[in-house]
């Protein structure tokens, strides 16, 4: 049973719908009081959107159901609203990038047989959500653990690599061709979100014009059903967080300012993932763990409060090596949430 109290969002900004080695699953502040709890009437699936075989549950616009609503305080795996992309995805999604560079990341190194059994054990526990990319060789790994799941119940997010002198990486400055390798790659008809990968100059709209252009092409074909980009530096989430083409971020949040953008303070990073979150974006959390260098027990716990307590992120991408680190990702945020 899905227990809910209401997470802290600037509700009142949002139309409609307005989240080691420990590390986060991608490569490469302190904010007011939170208001009294509450305790709505739990969520239908039809105001969750959920169809049968119908992909990740959707929720549209004209259903007025609010991020402040749906993105209640719960579990580490709850369905959380994905800002106004009209996905419903859970909190925690299971990272298969850290280390992610080459076309291989500690995921894959695991084995296919270790990766299958690590994405089985995150949708056991209800994280039917995998947090992949081109850059980090698990297109095929998914296509493995996709054969053990159910697709219509697992959201799948990756990210086009455009930049040169990456090995084992061609540079491009399209996604149309991208894409349709990754559908074959996963064996799948969609992707659910798909990124720009690690965008840092804030001309990162006019540079990867081509690239956003194919990409709503794909979109409106549901080929792809969100689009956005990842962010590695300041600069750019902040152009990412008003830019209307922009429905889902990948944003590097952690208090420890590891791994994390060296243009802007913690509480700079903070006011603009408040501000993406107000203007509609789904905030997708990375480097939680600072990419394994704020991983201690007590620093996880701390950045796991810092995130879910002052309204940053809609859901959070954390990469695992097992079962055990998993459970206790799990344990801490679900720890998190009870305390709020």
């Amino acid at each position: 049973m899905r227990r809910r109290v209401f997470n802290q969002v600037v509700a009142s900004s949002l139309a409609g719908i307005s989240g080691s080695s420990l590390t986060t699953g991608c490569d490469v502040e302190n904010g007011g009081s939170r208001p009294p709890a509450k305790s709505p009437e739990p969520l239908s699936k039809a105001q969750l959107g959920v169809t049968p075989a119908s992909g990740p549950p959707r929720v549209e616009s004209s259903e007025g159901v609010s991020a402040a609503r749906a993105n209640a305080r719960g579990s580490a795996t709850d369905p959380v609203v994905l800002g106004r992309s009209g996905l419903v995805v859970p909190r925690l999604a299971m990272g298969t990038g850290s280390a992610g560079w080459r076309r291989e990341s500690d995921q894959t190194r695991l084995g296919r047989e270790g990766f299958v059994r690590l994405m089985k054990a995150g949708a056991e526990r209800g994280a039917k959500f995998i947090d992949t990319a081109d850059l980090y060789g698990a297109h095929d790994f998914v296509r493995s653990a996709l054969q053990e799941l159910r697709r219509d119940e697992v959201t799948l997010l990756s990210k086009v690599w455009f930049k040169s002198n990456t090995p084992n990486m061609s540079p491009t400055e399209t996604a149309r061709p991208e894409v349709e390798r990754f559908l074959r790659e996963m064996n799948v008809e969609k992707i659910d979100i798909m990124l720009v990968h690690a965008v840092t100059d804030p001309a990162w709209p006019k540079q990867n014009a081509r690239m956003r252009d194919e990409l709503s092409e794909l979109k409106q074909q549901g080929k792809v059903r969100a689009v956005g980009c990842s962010c590695h530096s300041h600069a750019a989430l902040r152009v990412a967080a008003e830019d209307p083409w922009v429905d889902v971020i990948l944003a590097r949040i952690n208090p420890g300012r590891k791994n994390m953008d060296e243009d802007a303070s913690i509480d700079e990073v903070a006011a603009t993932l408040r501000l993406a979150r107000a203007n509609g974006k789904g905030v997708v959390g990375m480097k939680i763990y600072g990419a394994g260098q704020w991983s201690g027990p007590e620093q996880r716990k701390q950045s796991l409060h810092h995130a879910l307590d002052n309204g940053l992120v809609d859901a959070m991408t954390i990469g695992h090596l097992s079962e055990a680190q998993l459970d206790d990702t799990i344990a801490n945020i679900d720890s998190v949430l009870a305390a709020g």
